[in-house]
This record gives structure tokens, C-alpha cells and sequence, in this order.
């Protein structure tokens, strides 16, 4: 699954995007899942347009000892208790709609 250019890195780069309505600690939950769970953040993107708080981060999963599958059933778990939508995709979905 890891693509030739990362798997040189070590790395298994995942898309997370969070939405729903703006409250505390969201970032924290989120990130501190992540954390538990071996699973670095390589960059995040965060605001508050209109009262809803809308974040993408780009993770490193490579030292997690959980499938894919089981990563998003957890953060879409973490999402839904928060009132929040969470969606998680692999790089390589990114990588096949942009090959020709």
C-alpha cells in the first residue's frame, strides 16, 4: 500500500479532514487519538469560517500498529462523539486520480 516515494521515506501518508460546528478541544481530541495511536502529524490546517471549525492534516501512519480500516472507524467514533465529521483517506487515492 505504501507508494514507491514514500516507502524510500518510511512513510504512510494519510488525509484527514475535520468539520462540524466550532467548540473547544476538538484539535486536542483529535490530535491526542493520533498520538495514542502512533500516528504523527506531518502538517495541519485549521479554521473557523462561519462557526464551523474546518481542519485537514496530513499524518504519518506508518509506526501505528492498526489497519487503515480500524484507523477510521476510531476517528470517525472520536468525530461522532464530538459532533464532528471526520473522513480519512490514503495518499494513494490522491495519486491515482491524478495519473494519466
Amino acid at each position: 500500500m505504501k507508494s514507491a516515494k514514500n516507502a524510500k521515506k518510511g512513510k504512510e501518508l494519510l488525509f484527514i479532514s475535520v468539520i462540524g460546528k466550532d467548540k473547544k478541544g476538538i484539535v486536542a481530541t483529535i490530535s491526542n487519538h493520533l498520538y495514542k495511536n502512533g500516528i504523527n502529524i506531518e502538517d495541519i490546517n485549521q479554521k473557523v469560517m462561519e462557526g464551523y471549525f474546518v481542519m485537514t492534516m496530513v499524518v504519518d501512519a506508518k509506526d501505528s500498529k492498526k489497519s487503515l480500516e480500524k484507523i477510521r472507524e476510531e476517528l470517525e467514533e472520536v468525530g461522532k462523539k464530538m459532533n464532528v465529521m471526520v473522513s480519512i483517506r490514503h495518499e494513494n487515492i490522491f495519486k491515482m486520480m491524478h495519473r494519466i
